[in-house]
């Protein structure tokens, strides 16, 4: 809070807070960011200060390197306060450490998850795998299922994993309806926030347990890091810290201050992204190629009225659905592109497409789409010259299409 003689206190702006927060004094030493501390060895100057240290709470306290330093605890710090209500955060190497660490954190021999059927990949293949092995049952339900997610909850339900919205469908999830369920049967929830960030969606403040981020993404912002991270509930950090430090689990300082480093133009990066791909998505449901757009903030996608009521804004990552087609014609279209990489990830600084074929992952529900699939990723580049490209990419692909359809 900030306050002056003329008037009483108000909240830090989120533009504010990503830039100050996570610095203290004893961390920066005088300049303005935290140096990167790398240490895997932390020394004593007695055996009786080594036994105290081993035998008291050792959160932002030097201890040995597994156990962090100042330039890891500043971006957790920072990314804590983004959560307001938030206990604490701890980082991972990448955001599917992440993901494994908070399920883990909750979840024992015998329990059972919920997980939404149009969550990322990588997070169902660990639910059928490591989790399977391990004696938890999932069972997958539909991203708008609600308040009913009341209905599904049974006697071994432990937790409820949401990712709002999907990744590749985009269907947004009634957050606090779910979160009110959960809570009524004493079941954690948990929410992949990547999409979003805590700038445009306060994953605590709405009742979520443990938010989870591939800050690979918007937080580093510039594809050279791999990094996640959990921020907890109070009621969750103990637990969520227990398990990360059995599991060895550290993010490096060098990632941790790269990643320090994206958070502190994340405000207005994002503000980019939202802008230039809410420009290219309204074009292209202008266009006759494209059946379809899928984009939370557009009236069209699938729970856009949960989205204009809990998100702040959006972020730069959309899909649209072509006007009929094969794969051959969707290649036709994205192997052509200027400006646009191909391949895997979101929120760095350049723009990517991507074919997804989501049908192939879902079993609970089973998306039905007037064509093939295009992932965009929009970056940084002027919106006009991406649509330029999109516009030649959608003119090959209708050429590729009607050509195959000729008898």
């Amino acid at each position: 809070m900030s306050s002056d003689q003329d008037g009483p206190a108000r909240p830090i702006a989120d533009a504010t807070r990503v830039v100050s927060a996570g610095r203290r004094p004893e961390w920066t030493q005088g300049i303005v960011n935290p140096p990167v501390w790398r240490a895997s060895t932390h020394l004593y100057n007695s055996v009786a200060e080594l036994r105290t240290a081993g035998g008291r709470d050792t959160h932002h306290r030097l201890f040995y390197g597994r156990r962090g330093g100042p330039t890891q605890w500043s971006l957790a710090e920072a990314l804590t306060e983004l959560e307001p209500g938030a206990e604490a955060t701890f980082l991972y190497p990448s955001g599917v450490a992440a993901i494994a660490a908070a399920l883990l954190s909750v979840l024992s021999p015998g329990d059972e998850l919920l997980l939404v059927d149009s969550a990322y990949d990588p997070t169902r293949s660990m639910a059928t795998g490591l989790l399977k092995r391990f004696g938890i049952t999932t069972r997958f339900y539909d991203p708008l299922v609600g308040a009913g997610i009341a209905e599904l909850i049974g006697d071994k339900t432990r937790a409820i994993l949401m990712e709002s919205p999907g990744s590749l469908t985009f269907e947004v999830q009634d957050v606090p309806a779910i979160v009110a369920a959960a809570k009524a049967r004493g079941v954690t929830a948990l929410l992949d926030n990547t999409w979003a960030t805590p700038l445009h969606f306060r994953a605590i403040e709405h009742g979520v347990d443990l938010s989870i981020l591939a800050c690979t993404k918007y937080i580093v912002g510039h594809s050279d890091v791999m990094l996640g991270s959990v921020t907890a509930a109070p009621s969750h950090w103990r637990a969520l810290r227990e398990m990360s430090l059995q599991l060895g689990q550290v993010a490096s300082p060098d990632d941790a201050w790269l990643g320090a480093r994206g958070l502190r133009t994340m405000a207005v990066r994002l503000a980019q992204h939202q802008a230039s791909a809410l420009k290219i998505a309204r074009w292209l449901e202008t266009r006759p190629e494209v059946a379809r757009v899928l984009h939370p903030a557009l009236p069209t996608c699938p729970g856009h009225d949960l989205f204009a009521r809990d998100f702040i804004g959006a972020s730069g990552l959309f899909s649209f659905v072509l006007a009929g087609g094969d794969d051959a014609a969707r290649i036709a279209l994205i192997d052509g592109l200027d400006h646009f990489g191909i391949g895997f990830s979101w929120g760095g600084f350049e723009s990517l497409a991507l074919p997804v074929d989501p049908q192939r992952y879902r079993t609970a529900t089973t998306p039905r789409f007037d064509g093939p699939l295009v992932r965009l990723q929009i970056g940084l580049e002027d919106p006009d010259d991406l649509i330029a490209d999109l516009a030649r990419g959608l003119d090959r692909f209708a050429a590729a299409r009607d050509l195959s359809s000729r008898p």
